[in-house]
């Protein structure tokens, strides 16, 4: 498992009625991801919530490695911690330029300067 790789993964629910089988972006340090069981990810929704500085749109036509067949966007408000073998696939992988954009929209989320 790599940062930046697209993964499939069920996430639930925050009132844990139930789960959604949805793609998420590993954003976890590469040096962690082979020394821990856990990951961190983003997920990855095709709506969009309009909070400023909350999400980055992923447009397949661009980052053609995501494995994303339409326009999406990485929610970096949406952050969950998952058990790697709890990850169903790797679907792709987005570009540096995608994760800059994700990295500075994570610091915006986590008021990290």
């Amino acid at each position: 498992m790599n940062r930046g790789e697209v993964v499939e993964i069920d996430w639930h629910y925050s009132d844990l009625s139930g789960s959604k089988r949805r793609p998420a972006v590993v954003v976890q340090a590469d040096f962690l991801n082979g020394l821990l069981d856990d990951t961190i990810l983003l997920k990855i929704t095709g709506r969009k919530y309009g909070i400023p500085g909350t999400e980055v749109q992923i447009d397949p036509t661009v980052e053609t490695s995501s494995g994303l067949s339409k326009v999406c966007y990485a929610s970096c408000k949406d952050i969950l911690t998952r058990d790697q073998t709890l990850v169903l696939r790797t679907v792709g992988v987005l570009s540096d330029a995608a994760m800059q954009q994700i990295e500075a929209c994570l610091k915006t989320v986590l008021a990290i300067r």
